[in-house]
């Protein structure tokens, strides 16, 4: 069973990763075939943990095309050096890079909070697509997103309602025009096991001006028991595009995209030992108990598929044109909860649940970007209309009562239809179909050769459809609509101090829905929640190279209040009003170091003071406390060092401050430090071996905590693990 980090393992691990691991991300510079050494490996370009890139276009904190540096917000690049350098995983892992940013992957409750806020109210794109359902942000493997960018902050102005506290935007892989080949197998603790390829290539055309196709396939597979009690995974992944060249400012690029994850026996969290207050404490011999069905899952099937024209008509004007559809359907069947009885003796299990989400999202979004004037001065627009519709069925089935009740330690758990009242087949109970018309404009006006004026605006129809699948009766019409109509927008000013400074001012606003997602509004939230909440931000901040370009760092503080939230009516508590607020203020701080050629740091510490100013919960009024689960500090440290040319060490540590359990802020988890390690070996031009250890220190922390009055658990972060991976480019 998959347990704790059994010494066998470790010892054969350990023993590859400190004897013969690793990859510095330096090119290397093979000798002749004739000779016998070693090849020589220049540490030439800066490293992946080094210096911040400030002057790469990003597509996700502006449509303009403009770099970090250009934009007036803060903007993160994750980009592929730095997801290999880390060896992020998956997305969750990658996320890690983004300052400020905490996220869990608990199966039925995926969330990421940043600035303060979290699940609906920060964005999470797919090539700037929003799916506007958290659950469909299940973590997937790395392997297949060339980088992940992310803007602090309001941001419907740019992908629509949802974005008060920031938006992430995971952009995958297509085909380039160049050939790549490389592979990847890893193996490590747990049962690890996994496979991974891409291949991108010319398949037609030449350099005579015939129209030219480029391939691109990447390919990952997955395997691992996990390391609680009887979880095993298996998950594929395949991006696959044609690049098509027509040749006179015309391309076209064909995407599809296949992810299947299935996890046998999911973990949904450890309980909590009474009493439920103060610091929150498990029993250390439940640590790797699971205490779901012994046929318990968790299945989610993906489909992408995105048709994109882009058309340079000259050097002034540019037409992109974006198709998309997205299929998925998510299968849950388990028990979920747990909570300790009263004297901790025993493990309280409940919340047997059999689900089926169906989700459907079509759109098209034409976008165009024009260089030219206005009044004399230099002026480029980005201008577009967006229009999707997101249709979700679900399919539930539970059973909230006590399921059993179990020793902590030793225990059998039930087949999941064994237990009374719970039957096999899917019946649906509600369609919500969200249809959204989208204009938007984005304007760069330089009002003087160092001052830059950047606006946004953004108008929406958003159209709610709900239709009853099931019992018709007084609270669940047969069906209802609704519409909201929010406007958004942004205004900031860029100064460039000098050409390695600049600073910034920006005023922002976002909407997103009172309570949850429209894509799972009942009737009672829909027909109660009547308009968007309006999200504001105010923003001060600089970029700089420092250092004779060794250094680069960038500076926030910010301000974000989000008003029109969901809040208890303190005359009738089974009711809720628009009329609460919440909000965050904050700092940002990076900062990336090339030091010597060998040695490369980067570092970022972000404070958020998030606390809800007007919200009731229980007929208690909670202004001044803060939201669940936010923790005020997140700090992370990132090191390299070529100890020769040829072998690199690297270390991580991540410091994520205390976080509250409860509204009321009376359950606390305590803050807690993570160390990873890594050492690299380049055994050719073409072949690295990489060897890491995670949470080396093994320790025990929640990354979400669940407290209410059928559960009280943490969802626990991994143990130490190690793996070792054989690079190969072809």
């Amino acid at each position: 069973m998959a347990h704790s980090f059994k010494p066998a393992k470790t010892a054969l691990l350990l023993a590859v990763l400190f004897s013969a691991t690793a990859m510095p991300m330096r090119p290397v510079h093979a000798q002749s075939t004739a000779e016998k050494t070693l090849p020589v490996v220049e540490v030439a370009a800066p490293m992946a943990n080094g210096i911040i890139n400030l002057d790469t276009p990003t597509t996700t904190g502006s449509r303009l095309g403009l770099t970090p540096r250009e934009t007036p917000a803060t903007v993160t690049v994750v980009d592929r050096a730095t997801i290999d350098a880390r060896g992020a995983e998956d997305t969750q892992e990658i996320l890690k890079a983004i300052p400020g940013v905490s996220a869990h992957n608990a199966p039925g409750n995926i969330t990421v909070r940043y600035r303060g806020f979290s699940g609906g109210s920060v964005s999470q794109l797919y090539n700037g697509i929003d799916l506007n359902y958290t659950i469909a942000n299940r973590a997937v493997d790395s392997w297949i997103y060339d980088r992940v960018e992310a803007i602090g902050g309001p941001s419907s102005f740019l992908y629509g309602a949802g974005a008060v506290g920031g938006s992430i935007n995971y952009i995958t892989k297509i085909a380039q025009r160049d050939d790549v080949s490389e592979g990847r197998v890893r193996v490590g603790s747990e049962g690890l096991k996994e496979a991974s390829i891409g291949l991108n290539r010319r398949i037609a055309g030449d350099d005579s001006g015939t129209p030219s196709h480029y391939l691109r396939i990447d390919l990952n597979d997955h395997h691992s028991d996990g390391w609680t009690d009887g979880t095993k995974t298996h998950s594929t992944q395949l991006a696959t595009s044609l690049l098509s060249d027509f040749g006179r400012g015309l391309t076209h690029t064909l995407a599809y995209e296949y992810q299947n994850d299935v996890v046998d026996r999911p973990y949904w969290g450890t309980p909590l030992l009474n009493p439920i207050a103060g610091t929150l404490r498990i029993d250390d011999g439940t640590r790797f108990k699971n205490y779901n069905s012994a046929d318990g899952i968790y299945k989610q099937r993906v489909q992408w598929l995105r048709s994109i024209t882009d058309l340079q008509v000259n050097d002034a004007l540019h037409f992109k044109n974006t198709f998309y559809a997205y299929d998925a359907q998510r299968d849950y069947r388990n028990v979920e909860t747990y909570r300790f009885n009263a004297d901790n003796t025993q493990v309280i299990r409940s919340g047997a649940f059999l689900q089926r989400h169906d989700q459907r999202v079509v759109g098209n979004r034409i976008d165009g970007t024009y260089k030219g004037e206005l009044a004399g001065l230099r002026s480029d627009w980005s201008f577009g209309l967006d229009m999707a519709l997101n249709k979700q069925t679900r399919f539930p089935k539970s059973l909230p009562g006590t399921v059993s009740t179990v020793d902590p330690y030793n225990f059998v758990t039930e087949n999941f239809f064994d237990i009374p009242g719970m039957t096999p087949g899917f019946v649906p109970s509600m369609t919500n179909k969200v249809t959204t018309t989208a204009l938007y404009v984005e304007n760069r006006t330089s009002l003087l050769p160092a001052l830059n004026l950047v606006t946004a605006l953004r108008h929406e129809r958003i159209d709610l459809n709900l239709i009853n699948r099931g019992v018709v009766n007084a609270s669940n019409p047969a069906s209802y609509e609704r519409s909201y109509n929010p406007t958004t927008g942004r205004v900031g000013l860029v100064w460039d101090i000098t050409p390695n400074a600049m600073t910034y001012i920006q005023y922002a606003t976002a909407a997103d829905p009172p309570a949850g997602s429209l894509a799972t509004a009942s009737f009672a939230n829909a027909i109660t929640n009547t308009e968007l909440t309006t999200g504001r931000q105010l923003e001060i901040g600089a970029k700089l190279d420092f250092w004779q370009g060794k250094g680069s760092a960038t500076a926030a503080i910010y301000s974000i209040a989000r008003k029109n939230i969901a809040t208890q009516d303190p005359n009738n508590s089974a009711l809720t009003i628009l009329v609460g607020e919440q909000s965050a203020k904050g700092i940002d701080l990076s900062v990336g170091l090339q030091a010597t050629r060998q040695w490369a740091v980067r570092a970022d510490f972000t404070y958020v003071n998030a606390q809800y100013e007007d919200f009731r919960q229980g007929g208690v009024s909670l202004a001044g406390n803060t939201p669940t689960n936010i923790p005020a500090t997140v700090a992370n440290l990132w090191t390299s060092y070529a100890i020769t040319p040829a072998l690199q060490a690297s270390m991580g540590i991540r410091r994520v401050g205390k976080v509250y359990a409860d509204a009321a802020n009376t359950m606390v988890w305590p803050s807690y430090t993570l160390l990873d390690l890594g050492l690299a070996y380049q055994i050719n031009r073409n072949v690295s071996l990489i060897g890491r250890i995670r949470n080396a220190t093994d320790k025990i922390y929640a990354a979400n905590t669940s407290v209410s009055s059928t559960a009280a658990s943490a969802y626990l972060g991994a143990p130490r693990t190690a793996d070792v991976t054989l690079r190969i480019t072809f």
